[in-house]
């Protein structure tokens, strides 16, 4: 993922900006954290509470879409608030999000507060940004940026590891508790480390193109989700959704193209290269990030591993994908696309068919690790690339628009494709009741269900090739040559 920069700085501080950095890292590693904590918990979240597949994704969904949906406001808000104001306001935030989160006493009132975390962890990534380019300035930014993206390597490597032994040993409120003592040592540090700023004059703030676009893209989600619950697309709790999302949407684009000031200028995808790398982020993201759910449910559903040890088993994929991305970026800019991003593909491609191939009740653990450092090998040097790629070929003043649609072309493909999965493993799964019914059983019943419920997700687990395979498509067409475009 990507976040937006604003184009105003003011005088650099005199502060070490390293010194800010590690702050802002702290801080962001609580957002990250949580958002692969979750990952590990849907097994027990839907035991917890008796939801099936497809209303409890909407955990990890609904943080998704309000996370994206917050993005394209926040240039807004810091003219409006200042930098400094607007980071300590977003941890606090977050804090009680999180603390409302691990109070929550159904489904709904989980999801709503996830909502709010979303909202909130939304905000931190493009103010830390704001944050350290006003501090550093723009020759200083890319040694301190590199060191933001530890919260990218940190949070997917610990989170499901973290998450896991609170769900096993304490409680899995104890996710979502975690993070006020460290928002509170985030929100010390901040106030004492980051600079003062003083708001300035905002641009103007599209808020009819913000009521379209997020109410638009969650009801085609809802709808999707009610279409696996139906188990078809022709009734209207179906039909009424879908449809009634799919014209917010489609309002949403052409006001997009007409007004002077959109909340996401899409006339950036304009550009030939930025438009194709677009529509290559939207396929691999969905495919990418849409299997992340799967991983720990089939360590506990099929092989009945604790939520633990599912989240120890995928620190290969974490740490492939941590490790890859701090190369990938240096070797975008000497590679041209066309040449350096079907190679990455293929690498997540290869990871991931032979992921499949292999995936049933007996599969030997370290075969399954093997390929899911090529699956989280490619995954990382494919993602920030494909960001890169899009945005250069872009003017200074077109690079925070750009930023801004590819950050929310890449959490709303997250969304889709994990609202997807969930949809298409609940429907597939051998037990009428879904997990709920899985939960009912004793150890034995579920033993003599184990290859029934492997070949689910087996089945499920094939829509991540063939999204990705659909991505090769857009990056054969990206310029060969680092001239082109």
């Amino acid at each position: 993922m990507t976040a937006v920069l604003t184009t105003t700085t003011a005088p650099a501080t005199t502060r070490n900006p390293m010194r800010i950095a590690l702050v802002l890292v702290v801080g962001m590693i609580m957002a990250t954290l949580d958002q692969t904590i979750v990952n590990v918990a849907i097994n027990k979240l839907s035991a917890e509470f008796d939801a099936g597949l497809s209303t409890i994704q909407w955990v990890a969904t609904g943080y998704s879409l309000a996370l994206g949906a917050v993005v394209p406001t926040s240039a807004w808000l810091v003219g409006r608030f200042g930098a400094k104001r607007l980071y300590l306001t977003a941890i606090a935030a977050f804090v009680v999000g999180s603390v409302l989160a691990g109070l929550a006493w159904n489904t709904e009132s989980l999801i709503a507060f996830r909502v709010v975390q979303g909202a909130s962890g939304g905000l931190l990534m493009p103010v830390a940004m704001t944050i350290l380019l006003r501090a550093a300035g723009p020759e200083r930014l890319g040694r301190l940026m590199s060191t933001l993206g530890l919260a990218i390597l940190v949070g997917p490597l610990l989170g499901p590891v973290i998450g896991g032994y609170l769900i096993d040993e304490v409680s899995w409120r104890w996710m979502f508790f975690l993070n006020l003592p460290l928002g509170a040592l985030v929100l010390v540090l901040a106030a004492r480390v980051v600079p003062d700023d003083v708001p300035e004059p905002p641009r103007p703030l599209d808020v009819v193109g913000l009521l379209l676009m997020s109410p638009g893209l969650a009801l085609v989600i809802y709808g999707v989700t009610a279409a696996g619950e139906s188990a078809g697309f022709a009734t209207p709790s179906v039909l009424v959704p879908l449809l009634a999302g799919a014209g917010l949407i489609v309002a949403f684009v052409l006001r997009s193209l007409s007004v002077p000031v959109p909340l996401l200028d899409l006339r950036v995808l304009g550009n030939r290269t930025t438009g194709i790398s677009a529509a290559l982020l939207a396929l691999f993201a969905s495919g990418y990030f849409g299997s992340m759910l799967l991983l720990p449910l089939y360590f506990q559903v099929v092989r009945g591993e604790s939520a633990l040890v599912a989240g120890a088993l995928g620190i290969p994929f974490a740490l492939a994908s941590g490790a890859t991305m701090q190369v990938a970026g240096r070797l975008i800019d000497r590679i041209p696309p066309g040449r350096y991003l079907p190679v990455s593909i293929t690498v997540a491609l290869t990871g991931f068919v032979l992921f499949v191939l292999q995936l049933d009740a007996d599969a030997p653990y370290w075969a399954l690790g093997a390929t899911m450092v090529l699956m989280g090998a490619g995954g990382g040097g494919t993602m920030m690339p494909v960001i890169t790629t899009a945005t250069r070929p872009l003017s200074r003043e077109q690079q925070p628009a750009g930023s801004t649609v590819l950050n929310m072309i890449s959490t709303t493909a997250m969304a889709i494709g994990t609202a997807v999965a969930s949809v298409t493993l609940g429907a597939l799964l051998p037990v009428t009741g879904g997990l709920q019914a899985l939960h009912a059983m004793d150890p034995a019943q579920r033993a003599d269900l184990a290859p029934a419920l492997a070949e689910a997700f087996q089945h499920t687990y094939l829509i991540a090739p063939v999204m990705i395979a659909l991505a090769m498509i857009p990056a054969l067409l990206l310029p060969r040559r680092n001239r082109d475009g």
